[in-house]
């Protein structure tokens, strides 16, 4: 079991390094032009979890609070996140995804989704694709309650 884990997630990662890259070099639209990967990974995590203060973010991205700053300064002078007070704790900020945020990040998505599509339609069946969807759900929902 030990082997196969560790094969999983060498794999894991290798799909996810020339996966990136395979997206970064295929897809070709304005917006990812004006906004860096990091600052559309803000809009997902946002758009996936949910508001949540600098610190979580910092978090989920694995970078300096003041890396997430700077990312969310520049995304909410473009409409694009909005920052509210805490209700819970008036000294802390919530930030959230703005109607505009969302449609940027539909607009990359989609992108996305055209280029993998592109790249694997037919070569992956139906019976493997239900197999690659309920192990993600399966892990997310691991993630997801380690959280907790």
């Amino acid at each position: 079991m030990q082997e196969k884990l560790r094969e999983a997630i060498e794999l894991f990662e290798e799909v996810m390094i020339f996966g990136a890259e395979h997206v970064m070099r295929s897809v070709d639209i304005d917006i990812w032009h004006e906004y860096s990967p990091e600052q559309i990974q803000v809009l997902k995590i946002l758009s996936a979890s949910g508001p949540m203060s600098n610190g979580q973010l910092a978090a989920v991205q694995g970078v300096h609070k003041s890396a997430v700053s700077t990312r969310l300064k520049k995304l909410e002078d473009k409409g694009l996140v909005s920052s509210d007070r805490d209700p819970a704790d008036q000294r802390a900020k919530v930030i959230r995804v703005t109607e505009a945020g969302s449609e940027i990040l539909k607009r990359s998505d989609e992108a996305i989704y055209q280029s993998v599509e592109n790249l694997f339609g037919g070569k992956i069946s139906e019976q493997e694709l239900d197999a690659f969807i309920g192990t993600f759900r399966k892990l997310k929902d691991i993630l997801r309650f380690k959280e907790m």
